[in-house]
């Protein structure tokens, strides 16, 4: 056993670093909720809640009507009927089978039941997807405002209902280091304020002093304190372990503190390990999970160490810079005329890095950012 000295009271700054608990309901909770509300038969009620079972967090509905009919025994007439009142639920779009649906359901509930902007979700949703205005304004003989004015209904509206609103409880992150700049220096700090210390309780200490207790159980008082003094070892040496490493990264990374993520240099684990003498198997484990507070942000340790790209300068950059320069140029491009991968790749080089078009395109898809053909607008 251990005692634990608690703190008393907490600082403004460490009330400051405590994580925030963000409690939000799940989807599948407030569609039963506007169930019960919508249907009084236990009938419809359990029709309804075999819907609302099935249908995922993005809000689509991910079985067949035929398939809950033939489970509940109930003609699939009335799980129709139940399914279409679902899909009049908050949030909208909810309850669909497929994005046309969830689009055309949207649609509905804002009075464009049969304006252009819905003509075109239900029959020419591909040619949108495709940026074929011209093939589109020519089947519906629609006009190029026209088009435009469907188009900006259309990208208004939620292609994941569920997702947008509701989900799990957000993660709570509490930094395990703390960097902040004192004067014209960076100082690295444990976050450990609000966790107890570890020692030992005298009371065992005192047991083998004493002559009241057999040799068996003076042999295994004896055990359990050199387990709890080694495992309060490898505490301290783990706390120890992430601030060197920590200062290592702040030397190593001074521009990136002073700058912002543009100025991230390439680093890897070896870099540590051989900077600190440890192996980088130690360096991997000190990083796995841990999480630094900067002054740009809550970043996790694993982020500081990245691949490099070369540049014509003959220094490397690392490849978060590179990501994030790539970003920039996609924010800033003409939405009418946007940039391909080879045109990024272009200018990057011009700007003095060496890439090729297909890193641009897997480190835009790694950002989740859309390629040129679905980022043109009209």
């Amino acid at each position: 056993e251990m005692g634990y000295p608690m703190r008393q009271g907490r600082t403004p700054d460490e009330e400051r670093r405590q994580p925030v608990a963000v409690s939000q309901p799940s989807l599948t909770d407030h569609l039963l909720q506007q169930l019960r509300f919508a249907f009084s038969s236990s009938e419809e009620l359990r029709i309804g809640e075999a819907i609302v079972g099935n249908i995922d967090p993005d809000g689509y509905l991910t079985c067949s009507v035929q398939q809950i009919a033939s489970a509940l025994n109930v003609p699939e007439t009335e799980v129709e009927r139940v399914l279409s009142t679902i899909q009049t639920f908050d949030p909208p779009g909810v309850g669909a089978r497929d994005l046309r649906e969830c689009l055309a359901i949207q649609l509905r509930e804002l009075g464009e039941k049969d304006s252009p902007a819905m003509k075109i979700v239900q029959f020419h949703l591909d040619d949108l997807k495709r940026h074929r205005y011209r093939k589109i304004a020519e089947s519906l003989k629609l006009t190029e405002e026209e088009i435009r004015k469907a188009f900006k209904i259309i990208s208004g509206l939620t292609p994941r209902p569920g997702a947008a609103s509701f989900g799990s409880e957000a993660r709570q992150i509490t930094p395990d280091l703390i960097v902040e700049k004192m004067d014209d220096e960076y100082v690295v700090m444990l976050n450990d304020k609000s966790i107890p210390t570890l020692r030992i309780n005298p009371v065992y200490l005192s047991l083998l002093k004493g002559s009241k207790i057999s040799e068996e159980e003076r042999k295994y008082v004896l055990e359990r304190l050199n387990s709890a003094r080694w495992l309060i070892s490898a505490i301290d040496q783990r706390r120890s372990t992430m601030l060197r490493l920590m200062r290592f990264i702040v030397d190593r990374q001074r521009d990136f503190f002073d700058h912002g993520v543009s100025s991230l240099k390439p680093m890897v684990l070896q870099d540590a390990a051989d900077a600190l003498q440890l192996h980088p198997s130690t360096i991997s484990r000190v990083t796995n999970g841990k999480y630094v507070q900067t002054p740009h942000g809550i970043f996790e340790l694993k982020y500081f160490f990245d691949s490099k790209i070369d540049s014509t300068s003959g220094q490397s950059v690392s490849a978060k810079t590179v990501m994030e320069r790539i970003k920039r140029l996609i924010e800033t491009e003409d939405p009418q005329n946007p940039l391909s991968d080879q045109q990024v790749a272009e200018l990057l080089n011009k700007e003095g890095f060496n890439i090729a078009r297909r890193t641009v395109s897997k480190y835009r898809n790694r950002m989740r950012i859309p390629s040129a053909a679905y980022r043109k607008k009209l």
